[in-house]
């Protein structure tokens, strides 16, 4: 089965697959220090390089075909090499009663501020709820990290708690504003899947 592609007005959305170890790795080099780290878990090293890429992305390509996992990898469109923008990674996926995903994304430094990111999401959640047949997607974001927030209450996120120490980030266990956005579409004969 061919992964899914979506394209919009500006970025070409593909999932995470090999092929796109060194634009990957170029965009966690260029990103990570002084810019993802405040917002995102410890990175190890090794992400900075294209073995661990060349190792992971069979790994998420596989991921996406088991339904667990659907990694998209926002590029440039029309750029002459791969440019990865941002990433939006929709994991923990569960089925049953359930039907709900973890939302995680990054956007790079030099593209904030210019809507990329509402672009793929807007994309990437319509996917999620239409062909993952998802009910509920989750979105958790630091207090003090604004763009989230007005990113999230722009895509129709609702805040449904606080956590706190939620995750380890930038040296300590960070609290967490809760949100999600449910599928007004969801049909309940998806839940015989």
């Amino acid at each position: 089965m061919p992964l899914p592609e979506i394209e919009t007005e500006r970025l070409r959305l593909v999932i995470a697959q090999p092929g796109l170890e060194e634009p990957l790795a170029a965009f966690y080099r260029d990103n990570f220090a002084g810019h993802l780290d405040r917002w995102s878990p410890p990175m190890t090293e090794d992400k900075l390089a294209t073995a661990y890429w060349e190792k992971f992305l069979p790994v998420a390509a596989g991921e996406y075909g088991a339904g667990t996992a659907a990694r998209w990898v926002a590029l440039a469109r029309g750029a002459a090499q791969p440019e990865v923008v941002a990433t939006c990674n929709y994991t923990q996926i569960a089925r049953g009663p359930f039907r709900a995903c973890v939302l995680g994304y990054q956007v790079a430094r030099r593209h904030q501020g210019e809507g990329l990111m509402f672009e793929a999401l807007s994309a990437t959640l319509d996917h999620a709820f239409r062909e993952l047949r998802l009910h509920r997607v989750m979105a958790n974001y630091r207090p003090e990290n604004a763009r989230s927030a007005r990113l999230l209450d722009r895509l129709g996120f609702v805040r449904e708690g606080y956590a706190r120490e939620y995750l380890f980030i930038d040296g300590a266990w960070r609290d967490h504003f809760l949100t999600s956005r449910t599928n007004p579409g969801f049909d309940a004969a998806w839940l015989r899947d």
